[in-house]
């Protein structure tokens, strides 16, 4: 199930479990926020679309952390007029953890709520399991070139006959 729906201002496709980077909301980290903005919503096959957003629906969504995004270089300049113009900037951005698309009635399930308490109480390790494969490539010895030995030219001694 997925919806397509408006948040701070853009249009994303959003599902279950998505993370996503919006424009900075505010909101505290960790609250859960909702949008009701829903345009469309796909629910296995089943597609409803709103005029202009589909009645009751609204997308379930936590705040995991507010962070800056890339720098992005904006260079102005005319040529052989000595005009040259440099800036940078840094987009103010939300990482949002998608709970649920929920439709009219519905409400959040926390299933990945608990799961993520679950990893919480974690060592590091464990919270990202990431399956630690050590490549030991088997280094065969040199293979000993058999190094042609050259057989000292043999000059072949004329004998005259006399």
């Amino acid at each position: 199930m997925y919806a397509i729906v408006e948040i701070a201002g853009q249009q994303f496709k959003v599902e279950r479990g998505n993370k996503i980077y919006v424009h900075r909301l505010d909101a505290n980290e960790g609250a859960k926020v909702e949008f009701d903005k829903v345009f469309l919503i796909d629910n296995g096959g089943k597609i409803t679309v709103g005029a202009p957003t589909v009645d009751g629906a609204k997308v379930a969504a936590t705040v995991i952390e507010h962070l800056k995004g890339d720098k992005v270089i904006v260079f102005k300049k005319l040529r052989r007029k000595g005009y040259q113009k440099w800036n940078n900037h840094r987009q103010h951005l939300t990482q949002l953890l998608i709970q649920g698309v929920l439709t009219k009635g519905e409400t959040v399930k926390d299933e990945l709520k608990a799961e993520k308490s679950v990893r919480m109480h974690l060592s590091p390790s464990q919270r990202n399991p990431v399956a630690k494969v050590e490549v030991v490539a088997e280094k065969k010895a040199p293979a000993k070139k058999a190094a042609a030995k050259k057989a000292p030219a043999k000059k072949a001694a004329k004998k005259t006959e006399e």
